[in-house]
C-alpha cells in the first residue's frame, strides 16, 4: 500500500530535535535480521507500482512492460546490503518514539533508490565483463530477447530512483542534499568503473597498490558504504559536516575490505554459493591478489603472469591460480583482512559523536570472514 501522509514542518523539527538526544535509543537490531528484510522486501511491489504511475502518462504501454521486467529480474534478487543498510542506519540515529511506520517507510525508500542504482551499475559491469551468471540466475544481457538493449535498461534503473525521490522526498529540506549527493556518487562511481576499464587495457607489470586503491574506492566504496549512510545522515536531519567526514573514513576503509575480499572470492570462491563464476583473471582485472602476486613473485613467476593473465583460456586460468597457491596468497589474504578489520574497529571505537558505535560495528561484523 502507497502512502498518503504529508511531511510537516512541524513533525520534521520534532524528529530531528531528539538526535541531539539519545536517552532514549532505538532498539538494537541485527545487520540484517530476517524481520527487517522481510519488511524491505514487502514493499518493492509497491515501488515498481510507484514507478510505473509517475511513468504511465509519458512512455507506451509496451516500454512500462519492458521496464517492470527489467527492474523486477534485476533489482530484488541480490544481497540487498546497501539497502538495508539505509534503513539500520536511519534506526540507529533517531531515537525510538520517532520511528514511526512513516518515518521508516521513508528510509526503505531511499534504500531501494540505492538498490536500483546498484541495479545499474551491476547490468554495465555485466556486459562490459561479457559475465555469464548473477545472482544465481543467467545476466540480463544473455537473455536471448535483451542483449544490448541492456544498456538502455541500465540507464533506465540509474534515473528512474529520481522519481521515487521527486515523489515522497521533494518537500522535506532534505531533497537538494538527497539529489546531490546521488548525483555526485554516481559520477565518482562511474570514475572508478572507468579507472577499472583502463587498467585492463595494460598488462600485469603495469599494475600497483596505488592504482588499486584508487580504482576500489572510487568503483564500490562510495556508493556500496558511504552512499547508504550518508543518506541516512541526511533523512535524520544531520548537518554537522564532521559527522559526515568521520563516517567517509571509517566507510571507504571498509569498502576497501569489501572489494579485497570480492577479488578473493572472485578466485577462490564457490559459484554455488556466491551466485556468479569470477571472471577476473581472464579479463586482465587489476586485483588485490594479482597486484600481490606482482610484488611477490620473482622474475620468472612474473613472466608467468604476463604469460596467462588476461587470457581466457582454463589452463592459463589454473596456472594463475597455481601461481596464487605457490605465493600463498590465501594466507596473505586471511591475514590482512584479520588486522583490516582490527584496524577498522579501532578506528571506530576511537570516535565520538552522533553516530553510535554499534552502527559501524554491525555493519563490519557483517564483512568479518565473508564467503559471498
Amino acid at each position: 500500500m502507497s502512502i498518503h501522509f504529508l511531511w510537516y514542518p512541524k513533525f520534521r523539527q520534532r524528529t530531528f530535535s531528539t538526535l541531539q538526544n539519545h536517552s532514549t535509543p532505538a532498539p538494537s537490531t541485527t545487520p540484517k535480521s530476517t524481520d527487517e528484510q522481510h519488511s524491505f522486501v514487502a514493499i518493492f511491489p509497491d515501488i515498481v507500482r510507484d514507478l510505473k504511475e509517475v511513468t504511465d502518462k509519458k512512455i507506451r504501454p509496451e516500454v512500462i512492460s519492458w521496464f517492470e521486467r527489467a527492474l523486477t529480474y534485476n533489482v530484488p534478487h541480490g544481497k540487498l546490503n546497501r539497502g538495508l543498510l539505509t534503513v539500520q542506519t536511519y534506526k540507529h540515529l533517531v531515537s525510538a518514539n520517532y520511528l514511526t511506520p512513516y518515518n521508516i517507510r521513508l528510509a526503505q525508500i531511499l534504500g531501494w533508490c540505492v538498490e536500483m542504482l546498484h541495479g545499474s551499475f551491476v547490468l554495465y559491469d555485466d556486459i562490459v565483463d561479457n559475465s555469464s551468471t548473477r545472482r544465481g540466475q543467467t545476466c540480463w544481457h544473455r537473455l536471448l530477447d535483451v542483449g544490448l538493449n541492456a544498456i538502455g535498461d541500465a540507464t533506465m534503473l540509474e534515473n528512474t530512483m529520481y522519481n521515487l525521490l521527486k515523489k515522497y522526498f521533494r518537500s522535506t529540506d532534505c531533497y537538494l542534499e538527497l539529489l546531490e549527493l546521488f548525483h555526485e556518487i554516481t559520477f565518482i562511481s562511474a570514475c572508478g568503473h572507468s579507472m577499472d576499464l583502463l587498467n585492463t587495457k595494460n598488462d600485469v607489470f603495469s599494475f600497483s597498490m596505488e592504482k588499486y586503491n584508487a580504482t576500489v574506492v572510487n568503483k564500490g566504496a562510495y556508493y556500496t558504504f558511504y552512499l547508504p549512510f550518508a543518506l541516512a545522515l541526511h533523512l535524520a536531519g544531520i548537518k554537522d559536516q564532521e559527522v559526515f567526514l568521520q563516517s567517509k573514513t571509517i566507510l571507504l576503509e571498509m569498502g576497501h575490505l569489501f572489494q579485497v575480499q570480492d577479488d578473493f572470492l572472485d578466485c577462490f570462491g564457490k559459484p554455488e554459493i556466491t551466485g556468479k563464476i569470477g571472471t577476473d583473471i581472464q579479463d586482465n582485472k587489476c586485483t588485490w591478489l594479482a597486484v600481490v602476486c606482482m610484488q611477490r613473485s620473482n622474475e620468472e613467476q612474473k613472466h608467468i603472469m604476463k604469460d596467462c593473465y588476461g587470457i581466457n583460456d582454463p589452463e592459463k586460468v589454473k596456472i594463475v591460480k597455481e601461481l596464487y597457491h605457490s605465493l600463498e596468497l590465501p594466507n596473505i589474504y586471511t591475514t590482512y583482512e584479520e588486522k583490516s578489520y582490527d584496524s577498522i574497529k579501532t578506528r571506530i571505537q576511537q570516535t565520538s559523536g552522533v553516530v553510535p558505535h554499534r552502527t559501524y560495528l554491525q555493519l563490519l561484523d557483517t564483512l568479518y570472514k565473508r564467503n559471498l
